[in-house]
């Protein structure tokens, strides 16, 4: 129940390269050799060409064109392309292409005649659904036949740890279910389990809606792969074991605006399994509850204001005994291990150990509860707010950074353990913890120090 936000930026490079520091001589940049280098496009624009067509191909459905982008004599990596392509024949795309990014991106085994190593970045988006391109970074070989460029592997670059991230149609068939709000798409196992999905998803749009007041999409990307194997590629790696536990992550973009790709909600199997009927509620609607609020969720906001208000809206209706709910920090408590302050980000890493990461939610949950009672629920979404806000602006006030390279919806583990502070901390609390207490003072009144004590005390009671 983890919620991802990750950017991947181009290298920066300095401005001025060795023997370049007069302005003048920028003038003269072709002579010296301190041009930027040729775009790959540029330099190979057949590759571009090629790349073009395939993915006209794509969204024609013309599977003889596509396939004419694949190298004849790599016969089993044209049947695999073959199998991709009618795994896409379910899914509702609205738009498909493919940029060339870069040549030289990995090592190329010996042989084999001309041949690009090359970064091919994928932008596609669902029809109704996403308002910007989700982007993804494969590898690809590319050989010059006759003439022509054409992609002859997808593989040789996984030994050098360049192996792309895999969908759901590059895993086997895909299944899609539609729902009211809510678009499923899963591999071939089980359907009933995709039109639960879908239902459950359907019934949790409404629920958040009528907690967090305030504009979002009400529509919400389900991805179910059939193992937790599939999940981790579809999360851009090939290890499964930081996922034990998890039932599902919210991938996206932190602080996007509407004019975004959907988020991905993607479950892991047998976590999901092995929930019973109201875990499984829970776990979508606090999924869905990071789609809602992922415009106003950012670096500024701590993991256990954005993960506890989440299990917040998913909890709101449930009427159970927080030592129920909170059945790891109940035993805590009990045994005199009263926590000393609020979850820190590290605890809701994926690593972090079953224990410490149940004890980080519900310690997220009931600082949410804490200000929801005693504040007021309207108190509880505008300390939320507030504090993405002001991420925003501090955001907005630094200094520009590189172009985006890639915008992805299956971003690495790590993005998720810790939300990156906003500049340094310094004698006036520009940093991330001063944004919070900014806002705190602001919405409610207190400041972190005073609030810790009074959530402290509130745990105490709660679960004692």
């Amino acid at each position: 129940m983890a919620e991802l936000r990750a950017r991947r930026r181009r290298p920066w490079r300095a401005a001025r390269a060795v023997g370049c520091a007069a302005p003048l001589l920028a003038l003269l940049a072709q002579l010296t050799g301190c041009a930027p280098a040729e775009a790959p496009t540029a330099q190979y624009p057949g590759a571009q060409r090629m790349l073009d067509a395939r993915a006209d191909a794509v969204r024609r459905h013309d599977a003889t064109a596509f396939l004419a982008s694949v190298d004849p004599r790599a016969t089993a990596f044209r049947g695999s392309q073959r199998a991709v392509f009618d795994h896409l024949a379910a899914v509702p795309l609205a738009d498909w292409r493919y940029d060339l990014m870069s040549t030289g991106a990995f090592p190329l085994p010996m042989g084999g005649g001309r041949r690009l190593a090359a970064q091919v970045r994928l932008r596609y988006r669902l029809k109704g659904f996403d308002t910007a391109p989700v982007t993804s970074v494969q590898y690809l070989t590319l050989t010059e036949r006759d003439g022509r460029w054409l992609v002859s592997s997808d593989s040789d670059g996984a030994s050098d740890g360049k192996g792309g991230t895999r969908q759901l149609w590059d895993q086997g068939p895909v299944r899609v279910v539609r729902g009211r709000y809510s678009l499923v798409l899963g591999g071939a196992a089980d359907p009933a389990r995709l039109r639960d999905l879908a239902n459950r998803v359907d019934a949790a749009v409404p629920a958040v809606s009528a907690a967090w007041k305030g504009e979002w999409a009400r529509k919400v990307v389900v991805e179910a792969p059939d193992s937790v194997q599939k999940m981790a590629q579809l999360m851009g790696g090939d290890d499964p074991s930081g996922y034990a536990g998890i039932a599902a992550v919210t991938t996206g973009e932190a602080g996007a605006s509407s004019v975004a790709p959907a988020d991905r909600v993607i479950v892991n199997p047998d976590a999901y399994e092995e929930l019973n009927e109201l875990g499984r509620t829970v776990v979508l609607t606090h999924e869905t509850t990071h789609v809602a609020t992922r415009a106003l969720t950012t670096p500024a906001t701590p993991l256990w204001l954005s993960e506890g208000f989440a299990d917040w809206v998913a909890y709101r209706k449930v009427h159970r005994r927080p030592t129920i709910t909170a059945p790891e920090l109940s035993r805590a408590v009990v045994a005199g291990r009263l926590p000393a302050s609020l979850p820190a980000d590290a605890d809701f890493g994926f690593r972090a150990g079953a224990e410490r990461l149940a004890k980080a939610y519900e310690g997220g949950w009931l600082a949410c509860r804490l200000i929801a009672e005693k504040w007021g629920e309207d108190r509880l979404i505008a300390f939320y707010r507030d504090t993405g806000r002001r991420g925003l602006r501090t955001a907005a006030a630094r200094p520009a950074k590189p172009p985006l390279e890639a915008r992805t919806a299956a971003p690495t583990k790590p993005a998720a353990s810790a939300t990156p502070a906003v500049g340094g901390v310094g004698a006036r609390g520009t940093g991330r913890s001063g944004l919070v207490e900014q806002a705190m003072r602001e919405q409610l009144g207190v400041g972190m120090a005073e609030f810790t004590a009074m959530w402290r005390a509130y745990v105490r009671r709660e679960l004692s």
